[in-house]
């Protein structure tokens, strides 16, 4: 079984983990396997598939017919990233495609999006408290602070304001019924739903999405081997700027001693740079799959020298 879409930057991530032979890969968002399938096809190697969502599983079972030994799968949530691969420890890389997938996005029963009708549910694990819970029994004062800091959503108050308003005539239950509450409060501006931010929001609320990454992050450290890369893919500001936070903290700085040669420190910092800026989808990329336009992606390399 293919995957249903094709993953976004598929062929700068393969190559920014420098995938060889006999190497052992972590797919930390395996989805429909995409990443996975191309890390597999380009060496002969070993991939380890984690993912939360139960729906998966088609797509591990077919990953698995199809590769045999050399691919393995683990449930769970990235942030127990050292838990979930501690009996094939150390590892040659690491690579996270953050935020919800396509996949989730048409699903429309899963209440991801605003664009079909579905109950508010959210939950990439199916389990834990909904996005229905969530916007039906938060406080005005919980849901401005949610919106504001997850969606940076500048009319988070009035957008708060306005659920708990409606709630307390009947219980805000579907997407549709959510989006055009805060269709109603915000205006649109260019092509972007208004809503776009407050789903975003109540979506990393439910799935504790950005402390999942930065426990994921630093779990890195332990499981990467010497020279292994860790390579993540973010969609917007607040997943990118935890992760070039985490990477400006945890890299040794470059040294030039010449314009021709150009050495890193030696220091005890954990990584170091292989980019040192992010890297966006080609225009091509962009044209055929827009739900690319606003990928980054970031790339470091485990110091061989580090000792924790």
């Amino acid at each position: 079984m293919r995957a249903p879409h094709t993953p976004v930057l598929l062929d700068e991530v393969i190559e920014a983990l420098a995938v060889r032979e006999s190497g052992v890969y972590v797919d930390c968002t395996f989805g429909a396997g995409g990443y996975s399938r191309g890390i597999l096809n380009k060496a002969d190697c070993k991939v380890i598939g984690i993912d939360q969502d139960p729906t998966t599983q088609k797509y591990v079972e077919a990953c698995t017919q199809e590769f045999s030994n050399r691919f393995l799968f683990r449930s769970g949530n990235f942030s127990n990233l050292k838990e979930l691969v501690k009996d094939q420890a150390p590892v040659d890389g690491v690579v996270l495609d953050l935020g919800v997938s396509s996949m989730q996005l048409d699903e429309g029963d899963r209440g991801f999006s605003f664009q079909q009708n579905a109950k508010l549910d959210m939950r990439m694990s199916s389990q834990g408290i909904s996005a229905y819970e969530l916007i039906n029994q938060s406080s005005e004062a919980e849901l401005a602070d949610i919106i504001y800091l997850f969606g940076e959503e500048h009319a988070a108050r009035r957008i708060a304001k306005k659920i708990v308003e409606a709630r307390k005539e009947t219980p805000i239950e579907t997407t549709l019924q959510l989006a055009n509450l805060v269709r109603s409060v915000v205006r649109k501006q260019g092509k972007i739903d208004p809503s776009t931010k407050t789903f975003q929001a109540i979506r990393i609320a439910v799935n504790d999405e950005l402390n999942a990454l930065k426990e994921a992050l630093n779990q890195s450290i332990e499981v990467l081997a010497p020279k292994g890369r860790l390579v993540v893919v973010s969609f917007h500001a607040l997943e990118d700027r935890i992760v070039k936070e985490f990477i400006n903290n945890h890299c040794m700085a470059k040294v030039a001693k010449s314009k021709y040669h150009i050495s890193f420190e030696s220091t005890d910092k954990p990584f170091k740079y292989v980019h040192k800026k992010s890297i966006k989808p080609s225009k091509d990329e962009v044209a055929t799959n827009p739900r690319s336009r606003s990928a980054r992606l970031r790339v470091v390399e485990k110091n061989e020298n580090y000792h924790a």
